[in-house]
């Protein structure tokens, strides 16, 4: 295992450090690992609310609109969940010296698209070039 890097509070990586260094591999990790957290405890928050506020509502339009808030509320925790993998994932390529390179073209990822979207795994350009695909493909 190896040590732990030094990573001031107010780090934020730049363009003029070397491209994945410990610190900068370092930060993204603590940034998906505190993403990952909240999401999870906003799961939690979910599970327990819902427990909470099972009770046998009389008035069907209030029930109606009870059921619709808690199917929404799991559709978002779904969603969470789905994230909470591709989370892993990128936790998973920091361990294994994958993180910050697209995985189509092997280029690295610019620095601002990681911040914004630190799950990303492909460059800009790839994402783009994927989705206009897909949108081709879409409507056929």
């Amino acid at each position: 295992m190896k040590a732990e890097t030094f990573l001031p509070e107010d780090y934020r990586p730049a363009e003029d450090e070397p491209f994945m260094n410990d610190r900068q591999l370092e930060y993204f990790r603590r940034k998906l690992l505190n993403w990952r957290a909240d999401l999870l405890a906003d799961s939690r928050d979910t599970i327990s609310g819902m427990k909470d506020q099972t009770r046998n509502i009389p008035d069907i339009a209030d029930r109606a609109s009870e059921e619709t808030d808690r199917a929404l509320e799991l559709r978002t925790r779904d969603r969470q969940r789905k994230l909470v993998s591709k989370i892993d994932a990128a936790l998973r390529r920091i361990e294994e010296g994958e993180y910050g390179y697209c995985e189509i073209t092997g280029e690295p990822i610019s620095l601002k698209r990681l911040d914004a979207r630190p799950i990303a795994t492909m460059s800009l350009e790839a994402q783009e070039r994927h989705e206009r695909r897909e949108k081709v493909h879409r409507d056929d």
